[in-house]
């Protein structure tokens, strides 16, 4: 991990084409402005975390739907 120290109005340049800039400082809280191309996806973490339970979820089917599937699965019986 990177670790930086800033003053308001510095900014951080990644990668030629994002910029993040601290906007205000306030106790303990730090305000940044973000500038990326619409390409790329910005989130906080929790709501990024949010959205990988989510994905996680949907692709990972419950026991139940597992065996509902398999039930309507014609079983051809050899001779």
């Amino acid at each position: 991990m990177l670790i930086l120290s800033r003053n308001k109005g510095q900014k951080i340049i990644v990668n030629d084409d994002i910029v993040i800039s601290i906007l205000d400082v306030s106790g303990d809280q730090v305000r940044i402005g973000i500038e990326a191309p619409s390409h790329i996806s910005i989130y906080r973490e929790e709501i990024y975390k949010a959205i990988q339970q989510q994905n996680e979820m949907a692709a990972s089917p419950l026991n139940d739907q597992v065996d509902q599937l398999l039930q309507q699965i014609p079983i051809s019986k050899k001779r």
